[in-house]
């Protein structure tokens, strides 16, 4: 089993909605062994933002309310997906960042529903970069 944590800072809009896109588009590819999660390093028990969710439930993603998970310890069998290239300088080794799949990807948290759309489209085309290679390093490709 395969364990990938997204990670943001507060855990209400990019590394939820990375979660909930990447746990679809791997059921589409039919990865089972891959569990995921998020997190977010100054994460405060704070629901999904609205405009999260509405988006998500736009695009056809999951888009109920959860509370916001934070951080407390890197744990050596999981892999951590950090939003920023500055985000990932906080979290170690066993963390890539966003620019090493495709782009990062910048906080909408405070900003408008098209801000929204546009930070999940990103993230599903991290997450699509991100599953291509392990679908690659698995020889599924």
């Amino acid at each position: 089993m395969m364990e990938i944590c997204f990670v943001c800072t507060g855990n209400t809009c990019r590394s939820i909605m990375a979660e909930r896109i990447a746990k679809k588009k791997a059921k589409e590819r039919k990865l089972k062994d891959i569990k995921f999660s998020s997190c977010g390093v100054n994460a405060k028990k704070e629901n999904i933002t609205e405009n999260a969710k509405r988006v998500l439930k736009e695009l056809g993603y999951d888009a109920r309310d959860r509370k916001s998970v934070k951080l407390r310890n890197i744990k050596p069998n999981v892999l951590y997906v950090a939003m920023t290239s500055a985000l990932k300088q906080n979290l170690g080794k066993k963390c890539i960042s966003c620019a090493e799949l495709f782009e990062d990807v910048m906080d909408p948290y405070g900003q408008g529903e098209d801000i929204y759309r546009i930070t999940a489209r990103l993230i599903e085309k991290n997450v699509d970069v991100l599953l291509n290679k392990i679908e690659s390093m698995r020889g599924e490709r």
